[in-house]
C-alpha cells in the first residue's frame, strides 16, 4: 500500500460533505428552553431572595439534596449571574472541589449579594428569557456527533452484513480504550467504534467520528494535533508488537471546509503506508471497503 492521499485529489470538497441540521431554531428555540429552565430560574430567584451573600448561594446550590439536573442548572445560572470565571465542570463536582476553596479562590469576582437581589427581585418575561437562552445554549452540544455515528452504523451494518460487526456507542456513552481490544496497549487511546470480522471477532479497524459545525483557530489547532497523535501512538504500538489494525476518521459538517482543518484531512489520510482513511458519509462506500479492511 501506499501512502497517497485520497483527499488531496478532491477539486470541490463541498461535493463530498453532508450537512446535517437537528438544531431548533430562533425563536422557536426560546419556548422549549423556558419550558426546561422556568422552574430553575424559580429557585435561583428564591436562592438570592433568602441568601445573606453570594457565596452562601453557591453553597446552597453545591448540595447532594439537591437533585443533579436542577444543580446543574442553578450552577450555569450561576456562572452567568455571578461569577463568569467559574467553570460549570469544576463546580459540578461537589465532592471532589469543596464551597471553601471555590470560594476563597474565586469569591473576590462574586457579584455583590445586594446587586443580585436588585437584579433579581422581580425579573421580567424578557430577562427570563434572555436567561433561559444562555444557559441552554450548547444543550444540543454533541447531537450532531450522536447523529453522524448513527448515520454511519447504520450503513456499516447494512453494507457489510454478515461480514463485519461494528461496536462503539451512537450516542453518548463511554468511548472504547484500545487497551480493551489489545490488552498489552498501555496508556490512553479512546475510540469512537471497533470493526471486527463476524466470523471470528477479529478487531480490523477503530475509527474517531467528529462533526464540525464550523472549526477554526485553536479549536482546529486542538483538533489537529490530538489527531496525528492517535496515528503516532498506534503507529508505535503496532510496529512494537507486529499487530495490524486500521484507522478509520469520520468527518463531516461545514467545518471540514475550513482551510487548516480540511489540509488535516489530507494529510492524515493514506497515512502509515495507507492504513490511515479518511471519510465523509458520502465517500464511506468509497473508502471504507471489505479489500482495505482485511489488507
Amino acid at each position: 500500500m501506499t501512502n497517497d492521499s485520497f483527499f488531496r485529489t478532491i477539486s470541490d470538497p463541498s461535493k463530498i460533505i453532508t450537512p446535517i441540521d437537528s438544531t431548533i431554531k430562533f425563536p422557536e428555540v426560546l419556548d422549549i428552553l423556558i419550558a426546561k429552565y422556568d422552574d430553575a430560574i424559580d429557585i435561583f430567584c428564591d436562592l438570592i431572595k433568602t441568601s445573606d451573600s453570594s457565596a452562601d448561594i453557591l453553597a446552597k446550590i453545591r448540595t447532594t439534596e439537591r437533585a443533579a439536573d436542577e444543580r446543574m442548572a442553578l450552577l450555569k445560572m450561576y456562572r452567568r449571574c455571578v461569577s463568569p470565571v467559574l467553570d460549570t465542570e469544576t463546580t459540578k463536582k461537589i465532592k471532589k472541589v469543596s464551597n471553601e476553596m471555590l470560594i476563597e479562590t474565586y469569591g473576590e469576582t462574586f457579584k455583590p449579594i445586594a446587586k443580585l437581589k436588585n437584579q433579581f427581585g422581580n425579573i421580567p418575561k424578557e430577562m427570563r428569557y434572555a436567561l433561559a437562552a444562555l444557559i441552554g445554549e450548547y444543550d444540543t452540544r454533541g447531537q450532531l456527533g450522536y447523529q453522524l455515528t448513527g448515520a454511519f452504523f447504520d450503513w456499516f451494518e447494512d453494507h457489510f452484513k454478515n461480514e463485519f460487526t461494528i461496536e462503539g456507542p451512537r450516542g453518548a456513552g463511554r468511548d472504547i480504550e484500545l487497551s480493551e481490544i489489545f490488552p498489552d496497549f498501555n496508556g490512553s487511546f479512546p475510540c469512537d467504534f471497533v470493526i471486527k470480522t463476524t466470523k471470528d471477532q477479529k478487531p480490523v479497524a477503530v475509527g474517531f467520528a467528529r462533526y464540525d459545525s464550523t472549526r477554526g483557530g485553536a479549536q482546529s489547532d486542538d483538533r489537529t494535533g490530538g489527531n496525528s497523535n492517535k496515528v503516532d501512538k498506534a503507529k508505535k504500538y503496532f510496529k512494537k508488537t507486529d499487530k495490524h489494525i486500521k484507522l478509520i476518521f469520520l468527518s463531516e459538517g461545514p467545518g471540514l471546509l475550513h482551510k487548516d482543518t480540511w489540509e488535516e484531512s489530507c494529510t492524515l489520510d493514506g497515512q502509515w503506508n495507507g492504513n490511515v482513511r479518511v471519510a465523509t458519509l458520502k465517500l464511506a462506500a468509497k473508502r471504507i471497503t471489505k479489500e482495505w479492511l482485511e489488507s
